[in-house]
C-alpha cells in the first residue's frame, strides 16, 4: 500500500481524472515522485467504479482503492447493506473480507468484527478505509480465514464467507469446486458459530447447493434492478428440517417472498382463464425460486401458460415483486403485419423469434413507457401484447 497515493495533490488529481483517458495516464510521466502513472490509473479506474456500486467510498476523502478486479468482485453496497440486518448483532467473523464492503456493514450491527484476508496488502487498504469511514470495531486480520477460525477459541454469532469460483469455465458449479472449501470444513464452521451465511453466485443451483452443505435453514436469492447479484445460503447449527426460500428484491422499496421447498416441488399449473387488465412480469429473484405457480397463488393471479412466465389479473398490486404493465391491445402476428408505426421496447417470453429480429420485421420504434410483449397464452397460442408500464421493479 502507497500512502503516497493519500497525499492531498495526488487526490485532488484522481478526482479531476475520473472521466480522462486512464490508458494515456498509465503511459503518461507520473506529476509525483512517490506514484507512478500506473497507480495512478488504477486509482482513478477502481474510483470510477465505485460511483453507483459504492457511493458512500466514492463520496469519502482518503479512501484508498485496490486493483479493479477487487472492485468488481467485492459485494455492492445496496446488498451488503441488506446482509447486516441477517447477522442479528454478536461477534461476527468475515473469513474472506476482501475489500471490506460486507464488513463495514456488518459494524454497524454487530459488537465487533474480524475481517480475515489473505491478500495482506488488501487487508491493510480495508483496515485504512475502516478507520476513514468511521467503521472502530473492525479488526483485519492478514491471514486465512479458515486457520483463524480453527486456532482460536473464539464463538461467533455469524460466520459470513463468500467463496470464490476455482474454475470459471462454464456455469454450471459445485461449492467444493471453491476457495475456500467450505465444503470440507463444514462442521468447523457451524460449531464455531450460531449461524453460517454463505454467499455464492447466482448461477450456482439452489437444489445442488442444499445437497452439498447441511442444516440449510434458508436460502435468499438476491436482486437489484431486475439483475440476480448473489445466493446466501443460512446453515443454522440446530437446524432440521426443510429450507425456506426467499426471493428479495432492493430497489426504492425492499421485497420478500418467501416459499417452502414443498410448495416448490408440489405446485400444479393452472390455465389462465381470460386476459386481465393488468400483466405482471416477475423479477428474476422470483424467477429463480422456481415458485412459478406459487406466484401466482400468492398474489392471486393467473399463470399465462405453463411455460411463459407471465401472469394477469384485473386488479394491479404494488407489493409484486416486478414489473405490472397495463393492457392495451392484443395481436396475433398477422394483425400486427397490419399496423403502421408501431411503437414499444420488445420484451420476448415463450416466443420462437428473437427481440433484434422482431424489431426488423415489424419496424418498430422504441420508447420508454410502451412494450411490445411477444409471448405465448394457454388459449390462443402464439400472441402480442400491446401495453403501458405501471410499475418498474
Amino acid at each position: 500500500m502507497n500512502t503516497a497515493i493519500l497525499a492531498p495533490d495526488v487526490q485532488q488529481y484522481i478526482d479531476a481524472n475520473l472521466n480522462g483517458d486512464v490508458h494515456r495516464i498509465a503511459l503518461a510521466k507520473s506529476p509525483f515522485p512517490g506514484v507512478s502513472a500506473k497507480e495512478l490509473s488504477a486509482q482513478i479506474m477502481a474510483k470510477k467504479k465505485s460511483v453507483k456500486k459504492l457511493p458512500t467510498w466514492f463520496r469519502h476523502g482518503q479512501i484508498y482503492y485496490p486493483p479493479l478486479l477487487s472492485i468488481e468482485q467485492c459485494s455492492s453496497e445496496i446488498t451488503a447493506k441488506y446482509k447486516a440486518t441477517l447477522i442479528g448483532g454478536g461477534n461476527v467473523i468475515d473469513l474472506t473480507g476482501g475489500f471490506g464492503v460486507d464488513s463495514f456493514y456488518f459494524a454497524k450491527h454487530a459488537e465487533s468484527v474480524i475481517h480475515c484476508e489473505l491478500d495482506a496488502e488488501l487487508s491493510e487498504i480495508a483496515a485504512h478505509n475502516a478507520k476513514v469511514l468511521g467503521a472502530k470495531n473492525i479488526s483485519c486480520q492478514p491471514v486465512n480465514g479458515l486457520e483463524y477460525l480453527a486456532e482460536h477459541e473464539v464463538y461467533f454469532q455469524t460466520i459470513y464467507v463468500d467463496p470464490a469460483r476455482r474454475s470459471k469455465a462454464g456455469k454450471v458449479f459445485m461449492l467444493k469446486d471453491c476457495t475456500p472449501d467450505i465444503v470440507t470444513h463444514l462442521d468447523l464452521l457451524l460449531i464455531k458459530s450460531e449461524q453460517v451465511i454463505i454467499k455464492t453466485s447466482p448461477l450456482l443451483d439452489i437444489s445442488a447447493g442444499i445437497k452439498e452443505l447441511k442444516n440449510v435453514a434458508a436460502v435468499r436469492i438476491i436482486s437489484t434492478k431486475n439483475e440476480c447479484k448473489e445466493l446466501l445460503f443460512i446453515l443454522k447449527a440446530e437446524f432440521e428440517g426443510e429450507a425456506t426460500l426467499t426471493a428479495v428484491t432492493l430497489n426504492d422499496t425492499i421485497k420478500e417472498i418467501s416459499f417452502s421447498l414443498r410448495d416448490v416441488a408440489e405446485q400444479s399449473v393452472g390455465k389462465m382463464k381470460v386476459l386481465g387488465r393488468y400483466l405482471y412480469e416477475p423479477d428474476v429473484a422470483l424467477l429463480k425460486s422456481g415458485a412459478f405457480n406459487q406466484i401466482a397463488q400468492h398474489f392471486g393471479l393467473e399463470k399465462l401458460d405453463q411455460h411463459t412466465h407471465l401472469y394477469t389479473s384485473d386488479s394491479a398490486n404494488s407489493e409484486f415483486p416486478g414489473r405490472i404493465f397495463t393492457v392495451n391491445e392484443v395481436y396475433t402476428a398477422q394483425e400486427l403485419k397490419k399496423e403502421k408505426s408501431l411503437v414499444g421496447n420488445v420484451i420476448v417470453r415463450n416466443y420462437p423469434e428473437k427481440a433484434e429480429n422482431l424489431i426488423k420485421k415489424f419496424k418498430i420504434k422504441s420508447s420508454d413507457n410502451q412494450f411490445l410483449i411477444f409471448t405465448k397464452d394457454g388459449n390462443h397460442g402464439f400472441i402480442i401484447i400491446d401495453a403501458t408500464i405501471l410499475q418498474h421493479y
